[in-house]
């Protein structure tokens, strides 16, 4: 006979337990088996943490009467009275696990948080990685970033969120993130425990849909994805990403847009290096939006200023003077200069702002 026995939907405690006594095995939901490759697959302290507290949130509706030899813990000095059956006992102890986790939790939330606002007051672009399980989100994350983030062809490969900055031409410093991937029917306490993680994503200037373009169940799985965007309330700007064309009769690397010419999806295959030059210009043409062209006069002792214009790539050109000022033409959105100029001590007047030109369309 079978070992286990799997559903493909949510069992309640009682029908598991029939099930069970019936097949003469262990038999496991939907939600048992993906919380199963989570704890297998979480890697670090938040990760597991997350998973854990899922578990026992799953495990708390779960806890029945299996200690009938033991029916009372007895009372106190002179035994006066009953103690805590043993399923009270089993049931405190684990909600104050709970308690505890969730409080670990609130912990990490607050630090991401405090992540985000130091990058949203340096004026930071940030894009994140969404999809389905197993869409490629994490070797696109490898190509774009080159770095050796763990890629797998497997459920799950990716549990907690990696965070890198990388330069992007015309639009500087951006920072991109891979985050869990989403699953039809995701057990809405996988979500609730995922909160930390998953505010990356509803937090994101621009949200990267990456799809697996050789599925046959690609639009069941955009669907599934769309909604769990809806349940944790992400309202960031979104741009498709139909990934794995290499698979796929006809692959050649396109651009999609809409009436007004922006980029609303970019097929391409991480795997083998096609489409990222395409992906590159959506990215910029969907975040210069945020861009002003600005003509700066910059004194010479502003080289700390000028440095910091460099080193995200915002100086468009510049011009010397004989009385060794320069003017530069740069390319930022307003907050970034502004955070710029904060860092270095001086305000829009000390660089003589003209009023912003249009930026060029593309």
């Amino acid at each position: 006979g079978a070992d286990l026995v799997l559903f493909n939907h949510s069992l309640t405690p009682a029908q598991e337990r029939n099930l069970e006594r019936a097949c003469q095995c262990r038999v496991l939901d939907r939600t048992g088996l993906i919380l199963d490759i989570f704890a297998q697959r979480a890697q670090t302290f938040e990760g597991k943490l997350q998973v854990e507290l899922a578990q026992l949130k799953h495990l708390s509706s779960r806890l029945v009467r299996g200690w009938t030899h033991l029916e009372r813990q007895k009372g106190g000095i002179g035994l006066r009275g009953p103690g805590e059956t043993q399923l009270e006992t089993d049931r405190r102890l684990l909600k104050n696990r709970v308690v505890m986790l969730s409080e670990r939790l609130e912990k990490v939330r607050q630090t991401r948080s405090q992540g985000r606002a130091s990058r949203q007051k340096a004026a930071i672009p940030t894009i994140s990685l969404v999809g389905y399980t197993n869409a490629g989100k994490s070797t696109l994350f490898n190509r774009i970033t080159q770095a050796e983030v763990y890629a797998a062809d497997q459920l799950f490969a990716t549990l907690d969120p990696t965070l890198r900055r990388v330069e992007i031409d015309s639009l500087g410093t951006v920072v991109l993130v891979d985050t869990v991937g989403f699953v039809r029917h995701l057990p809405h306490q996988l979500v609730e425990a995922f909160r930390a993680t998953l505010e990356e994503t509803v937090e994101a200037d621009l949200l990267l849909h990456v799809v697996d373009a050789a599925s046959p169940e690609r639009e069941i799985q955009i669907a599934a994805v769309n909604e769990v965007l809806q349940e944790i309330g992400s309202q960031s700007r979104i741009l498709m990403i139909y990934n794995k064309i290499d698979c796929l009769e006809s692959h050649e690397p396109r651009i999609d847009v809409d009436e007004q010419g922006k980029p609303i999806a970019v097929w391409l295959s991480a795997r083998d290096n096609l489409g990222m030059n395409e992906l590159h210009q959506a990215l910029a043409q969907l975040l210069v939006d945020d861009l002003q062209c600005l003509t700066l006069h910059l004194q010479p002792h502003y080289a700390k200023l000028r440095a910091q214009l460099f080193a995200i790539n915002a100086i468009q050109q510049e011009q010397l003077c004989e009385d060794g000022t320069s003017y530069v033409t740069v390319q930022l959105s307003q907050a970034e200069l502004n955070a710029i100029l904060r860092r270095v001590n001086l305000t829009l007047s000390d660089v003589g702002l003209t009023p912003p030109a249009p930026v060029a369309e593309w």
